[in-house]
């Protein structure tokens, strides 16, 4: 986020909004005969001002206002076949790009339809606008068709703030609009994310309103930075005695410092599921990946050489990377920095931890300045690191999950430049154990809502922020539920699926295996999705054999338009996610099956 905001830019309000004075003054320069446009434009307008670019959404006739006035606006407005669709791709084109989206929908289902995605987006920290239609107040309670009202949705949540917006308003009438873009562009500018919500009823968005202009106004980038005291005991406690690292996806933004931190230190480092190639899974004080699909080299490191604490960076330590397992407790617990004080201590209510409140890369700066060099004793034995078993492919028949992600990892993670998202189920089990990245910002999962078809068709909107090549690894069952190959082909954007197609939900099918539970029916009718591609105007390629991988590879990431590799892939081949099947049986519990584990998979 930039470090100051600024909103210079031509808006509009009805003539007769007093409350607007003590926000901006009239123009003066204009004449009374200037041109009116409708609520509609004013609020795209807003919007622009705000810096969004990009509009995801699905039209319909209770938003045609406002349709029109995106329609007509300098915004890149993708019309998607499901709204829950296009409210992903914004989560993915907002992590892909930096910048703020727009998800527009008609009323009724086209809100609850985006409700899914717009979850993930406040779970993720993704910035997001929901423009929705409501229904005129002359037919509230009227059976209108799709009526959208606090009668017939509820309004806690979606007509106000809470979850999942954080802010959220019905606009009734131009005089809100100061005070609309003020609670925007203050939201916006905030470090994390933002999700809010403006709902315009239908005769609303034609109302014209006169054009204004708006004083330059500068809202800061509300950077949040350590106290000296907090950096004064976070040295204290770093300097007692050895520290590992544990990073997450909300220190993104500071790879470097913490490679600094590190090698200066000569501490540990392990990631979260979404923190992968922050700190480089190549470098030789990384110990593995954390939770879900994670690594046994994290728990023989920390059974070996166990630090007196670990400095935790941007992770809640939820249950998707920790698994709650108290043998991922050092002696004297966390130092735990987030920019949100009700992260440090939830995951760990008995551990003892120093909480700080920071952005992560403020944090590192100003810990790097005053660390001493010997903060960390000096190193006698080698640390641990993640193994990789390499699989050579061969001409059998169907192909094993392990060798399709070597194959990936060879062709798109070290021959390519392509952004990688891997979808929930097995697919993203898989690739969070095997595949390495040693730049951040290449992969993305979805681990807090972890909602099923987001990589499917946020992968969309990922490669149309980035203006380039986007993978998304998936299950067959995702690719059934909500795919947006056919948007994809309506903008020529080059995203890629490769599709685990094993005829089942497979990650329900073994986790119920794994529980000793019998009768769960999770298979799924064998599909050809490269038909399902070709019919819908993308290309594809379908894979039986595992000698056949390299080339399939190689044919969608050097292809200009939407691509779909279908492989066979053999559906025993158990996923390394153990971890999960025993915290469902005891939630929330450290019981002895979760403390007997040796390793996260």
């Amino acid at each position: 986020m930039r470090e100051h905001m600024t909103i210079s830019k031509t808006l509009l309000h009805a003539s007769s909004t007093e409350s607007y004075k003590n926000f901006a003054s009239i123009s003066t320069t204009e004449s009374k005969t200037a041109q009116q446009i409708s609520v509609a434009d004013a609020i795209i307008q807003m919007l622009e001002s705000l810096g969004v670019r990009r509009a995801f959404g699905l039209m319909g006739g209770g938003m045609a206002h406002l349709w029109k006035a995106l329609s007509n606006s300098d915004m890149q407005v993708l019309n998607f076949r499901h709204e829950g669709g296009a409210a992903f791709a914004a989560v993915e084109a907002y992590f892909a790009s930096g910048s703020p989206n727009i998800v527009f929908t008609t009323t009724g289902p086209g809100i609850s339809n985006a409700l899914t995605g717009l979850l993930a987006a406040r779970n993720e920290g993704a910035k997001v606008i929901l423009l929705s239609a409501s229904t005129s107040a002359s037919q509230r309670g009227r059976r209108a068709i799709q009526e959208t009202t606090i009668e017939t949705l509820p309004s806690a949540g979606i007509f106000s703030p809470g979850m999942p917006f954080n802010y959220a308003t019905i606009v009734e009438s131009a005089a809100q609009l100061p005070q609309i873009f003020r609670q925007l562009a203050i939201g916006l500018a905030q470090p994390g994310g933002f999700v809010a919500h403006l709902s315009i009823p239908n005769d609303v968005q034609s109302i014209l309103v006169d054009r204004i202009s708006l004083p330059q106004v500068d809202f800061s980038s509300y950077r949040i930075t350590p106290s000296p005291k907090a950096i004064a005991k976070s040295v204290e406690l770093l300097s007692s005695g050895p520290f590992a690292i544990w990073v997450g996806f909300g220190a993104r933004d500071a790879a470097e410092e913490i490679r600094q931190l590190a090698e200066k230190t000569g501490a540990a480092v392990m990631c979260s599921p979404r923190g992968k190639g922050i700190f480089p899974e190549d470098h030789p004080q990384f110990v593995g990946v954390t939770g879900w699909g994670g690594q046994a080299s994290v728990i023989t490191y920390m059974q070996e050489q166990t630090p007196l604490r670990i400095l935790v960076l941007g992770t809640r330590l939820g249950e998707p990377t920790s698994f709650w397992r108290q043998d991922m407790v050092p002696p004297r617990g966390f130092v735990h920095v987030d920019i949100n004080p009700e992260v440090p201590g939830v995951s760990y209510p008995y551990a003892e931890t120093f909480p700080i409140q920071s952005d992560i890369k403020a944090f590192l700066e100003e810990l790097l300045k005053q660390l001493p060099e010997a903060s960390s004793r000096p190193r006698t034995l080698s640390l641990p690191r993640p193994e990789r078993k390499v699989m050579e492919p061969s001409a059998g028949y169907p192909v094993r999950s392990e060798v399709l992600i070597e194959e990936i990892q060879k062709v798109i993670v070290e021959g390519s430049d392509a952004l990688v998202i891997s979808e929930a189920g097995n697919s993203f089990i898989w690739a969070n154990h095997l595949l390495q990245f040693s730049q951040p910002n290449r992969y993305r999962v979805s681990t807090g809502f972890a909602a099923m078809g987001q990589a499917v068709t946020g992968v969309v909107g990922a490669a149309l922020a980035r203006n380039g090549k986007a993978v998304a690894i998936v299950g067959d069952g995702a690719m059934l539920m909500n795919n947006e190959i056919s948007t994809a082909v309506r903008y020529k954007i080059p995203a890629v699926w490769i599709v685990l197609n094993d005829g089942h939900y497979n990650m329900c099918h073994q986790g119920m295996t794994s529980l000793g539970f019998q009768g769960a029916d999770a298979t799924i009718p064998q599909t050809d999705f490269v038909l399902i591609a070709r019919g819908m105007g993308a290309e594809g390629i379908r894979v039986e054999k595992e000698s056949d991988l390299q080339a399939a590879l190689e044919q969608a990431i050097a292809s200009t338009v939407p691509f779909v590799v279908d492989v066979v892939i053999d559906p025993s081949r158990s996923a390394p996610s153990q971890g999960r099947n025993q915290t469902l049986t005891a939630p929330g519990v450290q019981s002895s099956a979760v403390k007997s584990l040796t390793n996260f998979h």
